[in-house]
């Protein structure tokens, strides 16, 4: 006579849990207790190089405007300026996109 015995190991064994489901029970448990998932908030970064590189172009261009708006009040409409003012927005809406509030 034979004898089999089988020992319960299902209960000894750890089955390593699957990336991100530690996080996604969390985030049940979270919404049950009524607390709200945090907001994602992406910055929008402009590197150091960009951002200098920008800001010189904008304050070269800015440079030519003074001399552009004394030809405007001798009647004379320099073929650029409209669009030179709009690179400047341009430029300076960029900067202040890639600015940080404190």
């Amino acid at each position: 006579m034979i004898a089999l015995t089988v020992v319960g190991t299902s209960q000894a064994q750890t089955h390593p849990r699957p990336p991100g489901l530690q996080q996604a029970q969390q985030a049940e448990t979270q919404a049950e207790a009524g607390i709200p998932p945090p907001t994602a908030t992406r910055q929008k970064r402009i590197d150091a190089i960009e951002f200098q590189s920008e800001a010189n172009d904008l304050a070269r261009i800015a440079q030519t405007i003074p001399a552009d708006v004394s030809s405007i009040q001798q009647g004379q409409l320099p073929k650029d300026f409209i669009e030179k003012l709009k690179e400047i927005e341009k430029l300076s809406k960029h900067l202040r996109s890639g600015i940080k509030p404190q």
